[in-house]
């Protein structure tokens, strides 16, 4: 009796596994990786992940949340239907300088694995960052002129 239970019981459970719903079958996200470039430290930078809703029910976001503090999601509040789109915007704080590189995790309702995303780039205090944007214009110049 003890072993048809737990054959039972291992079915079940191997059957509920294979059942689950996986992110990738439910949205697909315009980019999984946003590169900022070269910004300015302590001036804030965002940008927005399209979340297309490739299912034939409604997508719930139930969380939203960023690797850090300086990283920070706004969650989608409106269920995502069938075949339609939304955005969510990524904000980054810029306050430490260098290179960065941050994930956001996006946790869909009835989908076990969260989808993560990921924002890039590289802060540059206030005279790095003018000396780089003159290069950028001076290289554009010789660009145009040539």
């Amino acid at each position: 009796m003890k072993r048809i239970f737990l054959a039972l019981t291992t079915l079940f459970v191997g059957v509920a596994i294979m059942a689950q719903t996986k992110v990738d079958d439910v949205v697909k996200i315009n980019t999984e990786k946003y590169d900022f470039g070269k910004i300015k430290q302590g001036v804030p930078v965002y940008t927005y992940f399209e979340l297309k809703n490739i299912s034939d029910k409604p997508l719930v976001v139930e969380n939203t949340f960023g690797s850090c503090g300086c990283t920070t999601p706004e969650k989608i509040d409106k269920p995502i239907q069938p075949g339609e789109t939304a955005k969510l915007k990524v904000n980054y704080n810029a306050a430490a300088g260098g290179v960065f590189n941050k994930t956001v995790t996006i946790k869909f309702a009835g989908v076990n694995d969260p989808k993560v995303v990921a924002i890039t780039g590289e802060t540059l205090d206030a005279a790095a960052y003018d000396a780089y944007v003159k290069s950028q214009e001076a290289e554009k110049a010789k660009k145009t002129k040539g």
